[in-house]
């Protein structure tokens, strides 16, 4: 299938290095696409499906993406994005994009430095930044990543973390050269992930705390109804995207018995860069204590140096770091000083484990999903009742983390709550926007910033949330 849509991009003549853009939710027609695309001589723009039409148009035009694969369920939200060539996925393409046999594409790759994809990350800026992969670094991920995981061909793996992010962490390339059998999961359900590990006999799978919390809701009300909650000394899980509470750890080994795994790392990195795999000597231990230590962000993968700066910014160097951001050589100097990528998060070492403390970027991670937090002020701006604006993440049980936008209104404007969320998630796409909205008469400062941006990253208005 991978040769029949590389075949099916030449006759679309494009060249080596095209770039192929693909916007849609998890599907084997996406996991395909991974290698007809990147295998073959071709460049891959996974975009999130949960963007708005200008949000992919921006990624579209900044990767110079000149193919635009599409799953019908996004197909109005993307017509007014103009591309050369639009494929609609499905069964009325499946001939001519996968369905050949005995066909020889045109192009190959026998340079590891040359790039698998370019993902696109939010930041610290509104706009968010193409990250270069190359395969050098992606098949190190994968290698080092199904290493640690104890990837074998007896797995069976379930797609429940979005391919778009990061290539799913880069496990379909571990998976697939291990002989995995994959179950794709479209959409996240609590009860049909455990339908599926039942039926399929999933032993591993990957997500955010937010999987985790469907999963935990949708066990419980297996065991009232007096069903077996299935998985139970078979299944492993990988857990990144924010640190999950200790008790919920404590519930996955208990109330499931699976075991959980926590994994460290970001766009740039391929991603991996620590693992908390509990090992032997910790067997013993009381499951409390157990999840306490698991609740680390873990040890260096093979391969992996950690530091952490004078400030207290954690920083890594590996062989799978990023080359850089695409067509933004101020913002790769930025990132990566003297061979050290600077992750923009503050932490602190454990002995051998990471252990992260807070995200010096103003990014918010909410299910999974990064969140510039100055996008959601500049929306806000934008209303005429706002004078000042401030937004964080704060813990959420289910998602991780969720958005909090203090706001100062303008003399004499009014404006309720609601009506600020609503003009949000008329301009955002809606797991952007603010779940909650606190109005203040004022923003807390330090004495020596007067910006909102620096009441932001100060300690009073997170602590007071």
């Amino acid at each position: 299938m991978a040769r029949s849509q590389a075949a099916a991009f030449d006759e679309l003549g494009l060249p080596e290095g095209a770039r192929v853009a693909i916007i849609s939710p998890n599907a084997a027609r996406f996991v395909v696409s991974l290698f007809g695309v990147s295998a073959f001589g071709r460049v891959l723009v996974p975009i999130n499906f949960r963007l708005n039409a200008d949000e992919i148009r921006y990624i579209v035009e900044h990767s110079g993406a000149s193919v635009l694969l599409v799953d019908p369920d996004v197909e109005a939200t993307v017509a007014p994005v103009a591309v050369a060539h639009r494929l609609i996925l499905g069964e009325q393409s499946d001939a001519r994009l996968f369905g050949r046999r005995d066909v020889a594409p045109r192009f190959g790759v026998d340079d590891e430095t040359r790039p698998v994809s370019i993902n696109y990350t939010s930041g610290t800026t509104a706009r968010p930044k193409g990250v270069t992969l190359s395969h050098r670094s992606c098949w190190l991920n994968a290698v080092t990543f199904g290493w640690h995981a104890g990837v074998t061909d007896r797995d069976v793996y379930l797609h429940t973390l979005p391919l778009f992010h990061c290539n799913g962490w880069g496990m379909p390339y571990a998976l697939t050269a291990m002989g995995v059998k994959q179950v794709v999961l479209r959409k996240i359900d609590g009860g049909e992930i455990l339908r599926r590990i039942e039926r399929e006999g999933v032993t591993l799978l990957s997500g955010a705390p937010a999987v985790v919390a469907a999963i935990l809701d949708a066990a419980a009300a297996r065991r009232e109804r007096g069903e077996p909650v299935p998985g139970r000394g078979t299944v492993r899980i990988v857990v990144a995207g924010a640190p999950p509470p200790s008790r919920v750890i404590e519930r996955v080994e208990v109330e499931l018995g699976w075991e959980f795994i926590q994994i460290y790392g970001l766009t740039e990195t391929s991603p991996l860069l620590t693992v908390n795999r509990a090992p032997a000597e910790w067997d013993a231990l009381d499951p409390a204590e157990r999840a306490r230590r698991l609740s680390r962000a873990g040890v260096p993968a093979v391969g992996v140096r950690l530091d952490v700066s004078p400030g207290g910014e954690l920083r890594a160097r590996s062989n799978h770091v990023f080359d850089g951001y695409h067509d933004q050589p101020e913002e790769t100097a930025r990132a990566i000083v003297d061979g050290w990528f600077h992750t923009g998060d503050g932490g602190h070492l454990d002995g051998p484990y990471a252990v992260i403390t807070d995200r010096k970027k103003d990014v918010i991670v909410t299910g999974g999903e990064n969140v510039s937090s100055i996008e959601v002020e500049d929306c806000l701006y934008q209303h005429p009742a706002v004078a000042e604006v401030a937004v964080v993440g704060v813990p959420h049980d289910k998602w991780g983390e969720t958005v909090l936008a203090f706001v100062v209104l303008r003399p004499g404007a009014t404006a309720t709550p609601a009506e600020l969320i609503a003009h949000c998630r008329a301009k955002l796409s809606h797991f952007k926007c603010p779940t909650t909205v606190e109005l203040r008469d004022e923003l807390p400062r330090t004495a020596s910033c007067r910006s909102s941006a620096c009441a932001r990253r100060t300690g009073p208005v997170v602590t007071g949330a």
